[in-house]
């Protein structure tokens, strides 16, 4: 997958969440997508590549970049909590899609009950179905 197609893929999903927001807080080198102010997601350029920056649990964000060598630590972020997705590999969109989903509802988490757009627990449930990314 290239990176043009790597961002559009999370750019989809993030316009789907409810709240979000696209900004350029970083100038126009920068695509950020935001809920209620708070950054989950990123789009850039490095070295003339595409990439996608996101929000990821420390624990998931080890596994992942074990799992999938297009997923390194986050770029210019904290490395712990932020992922990068780069192009080129086997990522596929509906990986792609979850990830982004899960980034937002980890910020969405740690906002103030009374703020959050959703529930984080039962987001994406439909009633005696799985979870939906």
């Amino acid at each position: 997958m290239d990176g043009d197609a790597l961002q559009e893929i999370a750019r989809q999903r993030a316009e789907e969440l409810p709240a979000a927001e696209a900004t350029r807080p970083f100038g126009p080198e920068y695509d950020v997508f935001k809920v209620i102010g708070t950054m989950f997601l990123l789009f850039t350029e490095v070295r003339g590549e595409q990439i996608v920056v996101l929000k990821a649990d420390p624990r998931d964000s080890e596994s992942l970049r074990q799992a999938h060598r297009d997923i390194t630590p986050g770029y210019h972020m904290n490395k712990r909590h932020w992922i990068t997705l780069e192009p080129g590999g086997a990522l596929d969109a509906g990986l792609i899609r979850e990830l982004v989903t899960e980034s937002y509802l980890l910020v969405v988490e740690g906002l103030p009950r009374a703020k959050r757009p959703v529930d984080p627990r039962t987001f994406g449930e439909h009633p005696g179905g799985p979870p939906v990314s």
